[in-house]
């Protein structure tokens, strides 16, 4: 029987998602079809079917699947309540799983994301709070392009340069003058 948490069937999974990854460094995902995967990665459609309902949802689910990982990076930050502002770790979950991030930027799963463990504490003491809402979407797509830029050139620079690169955008914060 094939259980969610069976080995098999997370075998199964990875292939079918290796597969994918892999098609959609050279195609957009409209291009893309269930059967193609199916051939590559050597299964039946039926098997595909089981697991996912098309390739939006095989999307998704890779989406989610890397949320968790970065979400994972944090897990005893979030759980003590702290924020220690380290992206260094990001950055190197990064440069070791490059495709998969590529992945999910081309797929525009970044728009969906929402940072929920952002540290007011911080925030309050920056701006105020009055306008933190537009600092988080302003952080949040500053940190993105950075990443998309780093990816986009092979991830060539450290993940400490790049840490250094987005800290110097905010050490000036408080001389800004109006």
């Amino acid at each position: 029987m094939n259980t969610p948490n069976n080995k098999r069937r997370k075998e199964t999974r990875d292939k079918i998602s290796k597969v994918f990854i892999t098609l959609l460094q050279t195609k957009e995902i409209t291009e893309i079809s269930v059967t193609d995967i199916c051939k590559l990665a050597k299964i039946n459609r039926s098997t595909f079917y089981i697991n996912y309902l098309d390739i939006y949802d095989l999307a998704n689910h890779i989406g989610q699947e890397l949320e968790q990982d970065v979400l994972s990076l944090y897990q005893e930050e979030r759980e003590t309540n702290h924020n220690s502002n380290n992206f260094l770790k990001l950055f190197r979950h990064i440069k070791d799983n490059q495709i998969f991030y590529k992945t999910y930027f081309k797929l525009k799963m970044d728009q969906n994301f929402i940072i929920k463990d952002y540290d007011y504490h911080l925030s309050k003491r920056l701006y105020d709070d009055k306008y933190i809402d537009y600092h988080m979407e302003f952080f949040k797509a500053g940190l993105n392009a950075i990443i998309k830029k780093w990816l986009d050139n092979g991830c060539k620079e450290s993940p400490e340069e790049i840490e250094y690169i987005l800290k110097s955008e905010y050490k000036n914060k408080n001389n800004i003058k109006n």
